[in-house]
Protein backbone atom coordinates (compact mmCIF):
# COMPACT_ATOMS: atom_id res chain seq x y z
CA UNK A 1 0.00 0.00 0.00
CA UNK A 2 1.26 3.40 -0.41
CA UNK A 3 3.33 4.93 2.60
CA UNK A 4 3.15 8.57 3.30
CA UNK A 5 4.76 10.26 6.23
CA UNK A 6 2.53 12.15 8.68
CA UNK A 7 4.72 15.37 8.03
CA UNK A 8 4.77 14.79 4.27
CA UNK A 9 1.93 17.61 2.71
CA UNK A 10 0.50 15.72 -0.59
CA UNK A 11 -2.70 17.55 -2.28
CA UNK A 12 -5.25 15.67 -2.28
CA UNK A 13 -6.12 16.03 -5.75
CA UNK A 14 -2.37 14.42 -6.77
CA UNK A 15 -2.55 10.74 -7.85
CA UNK A 16 -0.31 8.50 -5.98
CA UNK A 17 -0.60 4.67 -7.30
CA UNK A 18 -0.24 1.67 -5.77
CA UNK A 19 3.31 1.32 -3.51
CA UNK A 20 4.51 4.79 -3.28
CA UNK A 21 6.62 5.82 -0.61
CA UNK A 22 6.44 9.51 0.23
CA UNK A 23 8.79 10.74 3.00
CA UNK A 24 9.07 13.43 6.00
CA UNK A 25 8.39 16.85 4.98
CA UNK A 26 8.12 16.36 0.86
CA UNK A 27 5.72 18.60 -0.64
CA UNK A 28 3.69 17.33 -3.33
CA UNK A 29 1.18 19.88 -5.49
CA UNK A 30 -1.89 19.04 -6.85
CA UNK A 31 -1.21 18.30 -10.49
CA UNK A 32 1.22 15.45 -9.62
CA UNK A 33 0.88 11.83 -10.83
CA UNK A 34 3.07 9.06 -9.54
CA UNK A 35 3.15 5.38 -10.81
CA UNK A 36 3.30 2.32 -8.96
CA UNK A 37 6.53 1.41 -6.66
CA UNK A 38 8.20 4.90 -6.93
CA UNK A 39 9.69 6.02 -3.80
CA UNK A 40 10.33 10.03 -2.96
CA UNK A 41 12.51 10.54 0.17
CA UNK A 42 12.25 13.35 2.57
CA UNK A 43 12.50 17.22 1.53
CA UNK A 44 11.64 16.82 -2.05
CA UNK A 45 9.47 19.30 -3.83
CA UNK A 46 6.87 18.30 -6.81
CA UNK A 47 5.14 20.38 -8.43
CA UNK A 48 3.26 21.99 -11.55
CA UNK A 49 1.97 19.44 -14.38
CA UNK A 50 4.24 16.35 -13.16
CA UNK A 51 3.56 12.83 -14.45
CA UNK A 52 5.92 10.63 -12.54
CA UNK A 53 6.57 7.25 -13.77
CA UNK A 54 6.98 3.53 -12.31
CA UNK A 55 9.95 2.97 -9.60
CA UNK A 56 11.83 5.95 -9.66
CA UNK A 57 14.00 7.06 -6.91
CA UNK A 58 14.11 10.25 -6.25
CA UNK A 59 16.81 11.42 -3.29
CA UNK A 60 16.07 14.47 -0.67
CA UNK A 61 16.24 18.33 -1.38
CA UNK A 62 15.19 17.90 -5.16
CA UNK A 63 12.84 19.75 -6.76
CA UNK A 64 11.24 18.55 -9.64
CA UNK A 65 8.18 20.23 -11.82
CA UNK A 66 8.91 23.75 -10.64
CA UNK A 67 8.42 26.77 -12.72
CA UNK A 68 11.06 26.91 -16.08
CA UNK A 69 13.65 28.88 -15.51
CA UNK A 70 13.11 31.38 -18.82
CA UNK A 71 11.71 35.12 -18.60
CA UNK A 72 9.32 34.80 -21.07
CA UNK A 73 7.23 31.83 -19.30
CA UNK A 74 4.25 33.44 -17.63
CA UNK A 75 2.76 30.43 -15.95
CA UNK A 76 1.40 28.49 -18.77
CA UNK A 77 0.36 24.74 -18.04
CA UNK A 78 3.35 23.40 -19.53
CA UNK A 79 4.87 19.73 -18.34
CA UNK A 80 7.04 17.32 -17.32
CA UNK A 81 6.86 13.89 -18.17
CA UNK A 82 9.17 11.04 -16.27
CA UNK A 83 9.19 7.65 -17.38
CA UNK A 84 10.37 4.33 -15.33
CA UNK A 85 13.07 3.70 -13.18
CA UNK A 86 15.15 6.75 -13.25
CA UNK A 87 17.25 8.10 -10.34
CA UNK A 88 17.15 11.60 -9.01
CA UNK A 89 20.14 12.25 -6.34
CA UNK A 90 19.78 15.62 -3.95
CA UNK A 91 19.39 19.17 -4.81
CA UNK A 92 18.82 17.75 -8.91
CA UNK A 93 15.89 19.84 -10.44
CA UNK A 94 13.78 18.91 -13.44
CA UNK A 95 11.74 22.04 -15.29
CA UNK A 96 8.80 21.49 -17.39
CA UNK A 97 8.95 22.89 -20.87
CA UNK A 98 7.78 26.22 -22.31
CA UNK A 99 5.55 27.59 -25.17
CA UNK A 100 8.93 28.05 -26.83
CA UNK A 101 9.43 24.37 -26.98
CA UNK A 102 6.61 22.52 -27.16
CA UNK A 103 5.33 22.82 -23.72
CA UNK A 104 7.05 20.19 -22.34
CA UNK A 105 9.80 18.47 -21.22
CA UNK A 106 10.61 14.19 -21.35
CA UNK A 107 12.43 12.27 -19.70
CA UNK A 108 12.83 8.99 -20.39
CA UNK A 109 13.60 5.45 -18.40
CA UNK A 110 16.52 4.07 -16.68
CA UNK A 111 18.02 7.28 -16.28
CA UNK A 112 20.67 8.64 -13.46
CA UNK A 113 20.88 12.21 -12.95
CA UNK A 114 23.55 12.76 -9.99
CA UNK A 115 23.59 15.57 -7.32
CA UNK A 116 23.20 19.19 -8.28
CA UNK A 117 22.50 18.41 -11.63
CA UNK A 118 19.86 20.37 -13.71
CA UNK A 119 17.55 19.62 -16.57
CA UNK A 120 16.39 22.83 -17.94
CA UNK A 121 12.98 23.45 -19.52
CA UNK A 122 12.30 21.97 -22.96
CA UNK A 123 14.86 19.08 -22.58
CA UNK A 124 14.36 15.81 -24.45
CA UNK A 125 15.81 12.75 -22.84
CA UNK A 126 16.01 9.37 -24.11
CA UNK A 127 17.40 5.99 -21.93
CA UNK A 128 20.11 5.33 -19.79
CA UNK A 129 21.96 8.39 -19.53
CA UNK A 130 23.95 9.07 -16.70
CA UNK A 131 24.51 13.10 -16.11
CA UNK A 132 26.90 13.39 -13.91
CA UNK A 133 27.28 15.81 -10.59
CA UNK A 134 26.41 19.51 -11.27
CA UNK A 135 26.17 19.46 -14.85
CA UNK A 136 23.58 21.54 -16.52
CA UNK A 137 21.68 21.17 -19.44
CA UNK A 138 20.20 24.28 -21.12
CA UNK A 139 16.94 24.92 -22.47
CA UNK A 140 15.65 22.72 -25.40
CA UNK A 141 18.55 20.16 -25.38
CA UNK A 142 18.00 16.61 -26.69
CA UNK A 143 19.65 13.49 -25.60
CA UNK A 144 19.77 10.30 -27.07
CA UNK A 145 20.39 6.88 -25.28
CA UNK A 146 23.12 5.81 -23.50
CA UNK A 147 24.68 9.21 -23.18
CA UNK A 148 27.30 9.79 -20.41
CA UNK A 149 27.30 14.15 -19.27
CA UNK A 150 30.42 14.40 -16.96
CA UNK A 151 30.55 16.32 -13.95
CA UNK A 152 30.38 19.98 -14.09
CA UNK A 153 29.79 20.01 -17.87
CA UNK A 154 27.57 22.85 -19.14
CA UNK A 155 25.48 22.06 -22.60
CA UNK A 156 24.42 25.26 -24.46
CA UNK A 157 20.44 25.20 -25.28
CA UNK A 158 19.30 23.86 -28.62
CA UNK A 159 22.55 21.35 -28.86
CA UNK A 160 21.88 17.60 -29.73
CA UNK A 161 23.84 15.04 -28.01
CA UNK A 162 23.55 11.65 -30.11
CA UNK A 163 23.47 7.99 -28.92
CA UNK A 164 25.94 6.51 -26.85
CA UNK A 165 28.60 9.62 -26.84
CA UNK A 166 30.34 10.90 -23.83
CA UNK A 167 31.32 14.53 -22.28
CA UNK A 168 34.30 15.12 -19.87
CA UNK A 169 33.80 16.61 -17.01
CA UNK A 170 34.30 20.06 -17.26
CA UNK A 171 33.27 20.56 -20.84
CA UNK A 172 31.10 23.81 -22.11
CA UNK A 173 29.13 22.26 -25.02
CA UNK A 174 28.24 24.38 -27.69
CA UNK A 175 27.65 22.31 -30.45
CA UNK A 176 26.19 18.96 -31.64
CA UNK A 177 27.97 15.74 -30.47
CA UNK A 178 27.38 13.04 -33.22
CA UNK A 179 26.70 9.21 -31.61
CA UNK A 180 29.38 7.32 -30.06
CA UNK A 181 31.69 10.09 -30.03
CA UNK A 182 33.98 11.46 -27.01
CA UNK A 183 33.99 15.30 -26.60
CA UNK A 184 36.10 17.23 -24.10
CA UNK A 185 37.01 20.90 -23.34
CA UNK A 186 36.34 24.24 -23.34
CA UNK A 187 34.87 24.91 -26.08
CA UNK A 188 34.22 20.73 -26.17
CA UNK A 189 36.11 18.51 -29.33
CA UNK A 190 35.64 15.73 -30.79
CA UNK A 191 38.15 13.51 -29.49
CA UNK A 192 37.41 10.65 -31.36
CA UNK A 193 35.03 7.81 -30.60
CA UNK A 194 33.51 6.58 -27.07
CA UNK A 195 35.40 3.25 -27.41
CA UNK A 196 35.16 1.93 -23.77
CA UNK A 197 31.49 2.69 -23.85
CA UNK A 198 30.90 0.69 -27.06
CA UNK A 199 32.60 -2.28 -25.91
CA UNK A 200 30.75 -2.42 -22.80
CA UNK A 201 27.30 -2.29 -24.85
CA UNK A 202 28.58 -5.37 -26.57
CA UNK A 203 29.45 -3.59 -30.22
CA UNK A 204 30.94 -6.07 -32.22
CA UNK A 205 34.93 -5.55 -33.68
CA UNK A 206 33.57 -5.64 -37.26
CA UNK A 207 31.02 -2.80 -35.55
CA UNK A 208 33.89 -0.85 -34.08
CA UNK A 209 36.20 -0.69 -37.36
CA UNK A 210 33.14 0.30 -39.33
CA UNK A 211 32.49 3.63 -36.77
CA UNK A 212 36.29 3.70 -37.03
CA UNK A 213 36.26 4.26 -40.46
CA UNK A 214 33.42 6.28 -40.74
CA UNK A 215 34.79 8.88 -37.83
CA UNK A 216 38.06 9.23 -40.18
CA UNK A 217 36.05 9.79 -43.38
CA UNK A 218 33.56 12.42 -41.16
CA UNK A 219 36.01 14.35 -39.62
CA UNK A 220 39.98 13.71 -40.28
CA UNK A 221 39.39 13.61 -44.12
CA UNK A 222 39.20 17.65 -44.42
CA UNK A 223 36.15 17.14 -46.59
CA UNK A 224 33.12 19.53 -46.44
CA UNK A 225 30.53 17.54 -44.84
CA UNK A 226 28.25 16.84 -47.95
CA UNK A 227 31.17 15.26 -49.15
CA UNK A 228 32.36 13.33 -46.57
CA UNK A 229 28.52 11.55 -45.89
CA UNK A 230 28.70 10.69 -49.58
CA UNK A 231 31.67 8.53 -49.01
CA UNK A 232 30.90 7.04 -45.65
CA UNK A 233 27.92 6.04 -47.75
CA UNK A 234 29.09 4.81 -50.54
CA UNK A 235 32.25 2.78 -48.34
CA UNK A 236 30.03 1.68 -45.68
CA UNK A 237 26.21 1.77 -46.48
CA UNK A 238 26.04 -2.03 -44.91
CA UNK A 239 26.85 -0.41 -41.42
CA UNK A 240 23.45 0.53 -39.46
CA UNK A 241 26.12 2.64 -36.72
CA UNK A 242 28.02 4.32 -39.67
CA UNK A 243 24.76 5.77 -41.35
CA UNK A 244 23.39 6.83 -37.94
CA UNK A 245 26.40 8.87 -37.36
CA UNK A 246 25.73 10.46 -41.32
CA UNK A 247 22.23 10.92 -40.60
CA UNK A 248 23.11 13.03 -37.13
CA UNK A 249 25.83 14.99 -39.51
CA UNK A 250 23.31 15.86 -42.31
CA UNK A 251 20.54 17.05 -39.93
CA UNK A 252 22.63 19.07 -37.33
CA UNK A 253 21.16 22.50 -37.20
CA UNK A 254 23.48 23.83 -34.55
CA UNK A 255 26.83 22.22 -36.70
CA UNK A 256 29.14 19.70 -35.41
CA UNK A 257 31.88 19.75 -32.59
CA UNK A 258 34.97 19.42 -34.42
Amino acid sequence: MTKIHKTALVDPCAELDFDVEVGPYTVIGPKVKVGKGTRIKSHVVVEGHTAIGRDNLIFQFATVGSDPQDLKYKGEESRLVIGDRNTVREFGSLNPGTTGGGMETRVGSGNLFMMHCHIAHDCILGDHNIVANGATLGGHVVIEDYVIVGGLVGVHQFVKIGTGAILGAGSMVSKDVPPYCNATGDRARLRGLNLEGLRRRGFTRPQIDALKKAYRILFDSGLKAKDAVKKLRQQLGDSPEAERLARFVEQSQRGICR
